[in-house]
């Protein structure tokens, strides 16, 4: 194909037609005639690269193949930084145009390695910016992988809400972290993809046998904590086998850790429960995780359960305790109390009212019993309320 006539001549014309590349560049893309001088220089300095490529290539096209690629190779992170890809295919179609209109007409036998090297050079720029993409998709995962390690092991909020701007996060609501086994067929993925159609954002960390995921709402809502435990719900079928444990809702990703340290305790102890839900909310695990010596879970019962009571009518913190060690007998308590059944019944309501949770459930007179004994531990330790 190569004749030493037609070389001569490329070789001649190659700094003109360069020069006309530029200029034709300026004309036909607005993008690039507005872009700072120092980015024109370095989309201009491939322009001229891929004509001076054209020639080695025309020289010798079976010795080096890919010799396009040395058109991206000058200057490949800021010409990355600067334009799309669909850009750059503007900028290969126009020094193609150019050496199409200088080189073919005056030599139409050379229209057949214009086009082949044409082909070349648009498969050369779709792999650097392929290569761009992968390398970026491996930063983003290590990224993604060392945030969530920080949400788990409690780093500062400051260095967690820096690293997820540089992962995009897009979350501006409540956030939660959602703690499990590992799948047998890991699928983060299908996990953002699920999170997206609720209106959520993902981070996803894989830590051995365990699965994390930190749930944040795009948007503010009234209902935080009801749509962190529906997206929450939407998950579960990306965990493995096992308890499922889903921390506080907290106001941003900034405070995950908090969430993170509740959801960490929360699953520790969740095999001692007989067939807990999927997703079980930490605090469900109050009782357990005080027991397995978790102090925000002791502080959260006294706060929830026994400070309450102990700041209402004594009564009723009597009254409770009497119940419990009753076995839940309205008769026995009243006739340890010396008061009517209906007066037990009634202190019991007004227990319920003040903590949300009703005493004569099993349930709730369980972790009632872990608070009083708590209470009664922090009161001797304290000097109140002796």
């Amino acid at each position: 194909m190569e004749t030493p006539k037609h070389l001569a001549w490329l070789n001649s014309i190659a700094g003109e037609l360069a020069t006309a590349t530029l200029i034709r560049l300026d004309e036909t893309l607005p993008w690039y005639r507005n872009m700072p001088p120092v980015r024109r220089a370095a989309i201009g300095g491939v322009a001229q690269t891929g004509i001076t490529s054209f020639i080695s290539w025309y020289k010798d096209p079976k010795a080096q193949p890919w010799v396009a690629a040395d058109v991206f190779g000058s200057a490949p992170r800021e010409l990355l930084r600067s334009i799309s890809l669909q850009e750059t295919l503007q900028v290969i179609q126009v020094v193609v145009e150019m050496v199409e209109e200088t080189v073919v007409k005056e030599h139409p036998d050379l229209h057949t390695a214009v086009l082949k090297y044409s082909r070349d050079l648009a498969f050369s720029a779709a792999d650097v910016y392929a290569r761009a993409a992968e390398a970026r998709g491996l930063w983003d995962a290590r990224l993604e992988a060392l945030v969530v390690d920080s949400i788990i092991s409690g780093e500062t909020s400051q260095e967690i809400s820096s690293r997820v701007a540089a992962l995009g996060w897009q979350a501006d609501g409540a956030v939660a972290v959602l703690l499990g086994s590992t799948p047998t067929s890991e699928d983060p993925d299908g996990v953002r993809k699920t999170a997206r159609k609720l209106s959520a954002d993902v981070l996803v960390g894989i830590q051995g046998r365990r699965q994390v995921v930190v749930v944040g709402l795009m948007a503010p809502t009234n209902d935080a904590e009801a749509k962190i435990y529906e997206t929450a719900s939407a998950l579960e079928q990306y965990f493995g086998f096992g308890p499922l444990v889903l921390g506080p809702t907290v106001l941003s990703v900034s405070d995950a850790s908090k969430s993170a340290k509740a959801a960490l305790s929360a699953l520790a102890v969740a095999a001692t429960v007989d067939s807990p839900t999927r997703p079980t909310h930490a605090d469900k695990l109050l009782p357990e995780r005080a027991l397995a010596g978790d102090p925000l879970a002791k502080q959260a019962m006294l706060d929830k359960y026994y400070t309450p009571l102990a700041d209402s009518q004594s009564d009723l913190l009597t009254t409770l305790r009497a119940y419990l060690d009753c076995g839940r007998s309205l008769e026995a308590t009243s006739k340890q109390l010396f008061v009517h059944a209906n007066t037990v019944r009634y202190r019991l309501k007004r227990i319920q009212e003040i903590i949300v949770d009703n005493p004569t459930d099993p349930r709730a007179a369980f972790m009632l019993q872990i608070a009083l004994a708590l209470g009664a531990i922090n009161d001797s330790e304290s000097g109140v309320r002796r």
